[in-house]
């Protein structure tokens, strides 16, 4: 493990949902769903780091995830089903113009990133990162 990477992943992820939160307060709800993702992207990649691993794209990250924490057991894999289709609901609200996200979907994407940040933030507590080093919880 690299703690200051896990750390620093883990940091972004919580500036993600911070921004997601907002991005829903002021109506942009697309961005909302997008920055929700991101949360959960970083959050990912922190538990990924605990194991060693560096994932680059997002491909790599929903694979790696699936082979290295849900395989084993380290996550349940809800988790990393909701890595996955969280990911393609960023692409649409990304990409698709056409796609219109609502004020619940906003607030429904948000509060499941904060629920991973959580389920990650447990395992990151358990692999001897502090509650001092990782700072108040999603």
């Amino acid at each position: 493990m690299t703690r200051p990477v896990v750390l620093a992943e883990w940091k972004r992820a919580i500036e993600c949902l911070g921004a997601a939160r907002s991005c829903h307060r002021d109506g942009f709800y697309a961005d909302s769903v997008s920055r929700a993702y991101y949360a959960v992207l970083h959050a990912a990649k922190a538990a990924l780091h605990l194991q060693g691993i560096d994932a680059e794209s997002h491909a790599a990250v929903k694979r790696l995830f699936g082979l290295h924490l849900v395989q084993p057991g380290w996550i349940e894999p809800e988790w990393g089903t909701y890595l996955g289709e969280s990911s393609e609901s960023r692409l649409m609200a990304e990409y698709d113009v056409q796609v219109s996200f609502s004020e619940e979907d906003a607030r429904e994407e948000s509060d499941r990133a904060s629920a991973f940040l959580s389920r990650i933030r447990a395992l990151l507590l358990t692999k001897g990162l502090t509650p001092n080093e990782l700072g108040p919880g999603p």
